[in-house]
């Protein structure tokens, strides 16, 4: 069996980490290759940094934010999905899977929801993984 994906989930502070907190003291599980990078706010969150991320070999970035209305910067989530825009756009100009990406909103009450988005993302990238590799066994 193949290791799991390597994903980088950057968090807003206020809300996502705070859930990914709550997920640790509720003892939920999700898969140990996620790692959480906290950021003051979703919106912070460049394209720049998705991209050197998968660069330095992720398999999935995540920016997970608060839900819109809902962000302690006012504004920062509304940014956070411009920018997705722009990062999915990218993605596919560059030729990565736009599935390798995702943008998500959770609060700080929501870790089941939070690790239900880790899990999504694990397996959308396994089942990325396997077709990739079984396209690759069919060109050969």
């Amino acid at each position: 069996m193949s290791p799991e994906p390597k994903i980088i989930a950057f968090c807003c502070n206020w809300c996502s980490y705070a859930a990914a907190d709550l997920a640790g003291i509720l003892r939920l599980q999700y898969p140990g290759s996620i790692r959480i990078i906290r950021v003051m706010c979703s919106g912070m969150v460049h394209p720049e940094m998705v991209l050197h991320a998968l660069d330095k070999g992720a398999d999935g970035v995540m920016i997970i934010g608060c839900h819109p209305g809902e962000c302690h910067y006012l504004t920062g989530n509304e940014m956070a999905l411009a920018r997705a825009e722009v990062i999915a756009d990218t993605l596919e100009d560059l030729g990565y899977a736009s599935e390798r990406f995702q943008l998500t909103w959770v609060s700080s009450a929501e870790p089941e929801r939070l690790v239900e988005a880790f899990r999504t993302m694990s397996g959308r990238l396994m089942l990325l993984r396997s077709e990739q590799q079984t396209s690759y066994a069919k060109k050969n």
